[in-house]
């Protein structure tokens, strides 16, 4: 059994993926990008770990052993499952390991905007707080998240959880459906104007589908508090970028903190890298979901995807539009 790691770092060299070992042999690669680098990598393998390398007939069509693609993801948008389906070889992806830390990354980008961290902290390191006679300084006003209003876009496991923790804060939860077709009632559940003008702080938790893309534009910035802060952990495209530095630099809306943006990692001609302002905009690497637990969870889930397949089991299976039950629970 010929396993290949196509993006090992992928989940840091500091996270051992020693593990994969017990299945068979395998070949690790630290990173690989272009379809000629793949379908030179993947040619006499049996099981393929991958992350965003392209994986569809191009890359694949020559490597007639292949059996099973694990994701060292929940996403699987680098596969070409109808092309994987035709040829027999599963895919599988792994679910609700990154949760909790995507849940906390979104609190610390919403109390570090809010309570404007960055300016106070700068302000002691200046010398400036030295120089006063008083004992406090607060000359920037902040505000509390208890009593607000806290908008969710996407209620999975992420969403969930970022409600209960907005409730401990003491914020008033609502959520709205990119589809329509949540069936989730536990919050309030509203249309997508109401979500706007509503919510104080706003997440966003959804996958990238046709329906999400550009789900926060210029129209929908407009309709926002000027208040507000916005927060996107979900994907990079969901929020119109240009638009967003354009809300941001006429006051549509108070502050944005994203992990995501919408071509990664961030180029220079966006113009979100012209705002230098940290308490308007933080933008994060990408990196919501890396925790150090996260990253090991993620290769240990992996690795039981690859010993139910070598039972004869399908966990967390993704080929063909439909998605096994895994043992860890729940799509994200």
């Amino acid at each position: 059994m010929k396993i290949v790691i196509l993006e090992r770092n992928s989940v840091g060299t500091d996270v051992s993926v020693e593990e994969v070992r017990a299945f068979g042999e395998v070949v690790i690669y630290e990173n690989t990008v272009t379809e000629e680098e793949v379908r030179e990598r993947v040619r006499d393998a049996d099981i393929v770990i991958a992350n965003k390398s392209p994986l569809c007939e191009k890359t694949l069509s020559g490597a007639e052993k292949v059996k099973l693609i694990c994701e060292f993801a929940t996403g699987y948008d680098n596969c070409d499952l109808e092309y994987c389906s035709s040829r027999g070889i599963k895919v599988t992806n792994v679910r609700d390991y990154c949760t909790g830390m995507v849940a906390q990354h979104t609190f610390a980008m919403a109390l570090a905007l809010s309570q404007k961290l960055f300016y106070y902290d700068q302000y002691v390191k200046s010398g400036a707080y030295s120089a006063q006679t008083r004992f406090s300084n607060f000359d920037l006003p902040f505000y509390e998240l208890e009593g607000k209003t806290w908008g969710i876009v996407g209620m999975g496991n992420i969403g969930r959880r970022v409600a209960k923790i907005a409730e401990a804060f003491g914020c008033k939860v609502i959520c709205c459906s990119v589809t329509g077709s949540g069936s989730r009632t536990e919050y309030r559940r509203v249309d997508k104007d109401t979500l706007l003008g509503e919510s104080d702080f706003l997440s966003l938790h959804c996958p990238l589908s046709p329906l999400s893309r550009n789900y926060i534009d210029a129209s929908a910035l407009k309709r926002m508090k000027k208040t507000a802060v916005l927060l996107n952990v979900a994907r990079g495209p969901v929020v119109n970028n240009t638009d967003l530095y354009e809300a941001l630099v006429n006051g549509e809306i108070a502050a944005a903190g994203l992990d995501v943006v919408e071509k990664e990692p961030l180029e220079q001609d966006n113009p979100l890298s012209l705002l230098k302002d940290s308490n308007r905009l933080i933008i994060t690497p990408h990196l919501a979901w890396a925790s150090v637990e996260a990253r090991t969870r993620c290769v240990q889930e992996a690795c039981k995807n690859i010993a139910a397949f070598l039972r004869g089991q399908e966990r967390n299976v993704v080929n063909a539009g439909r998605q096994t039950a895994g043992t860890n629970g729940g799509t994200k």
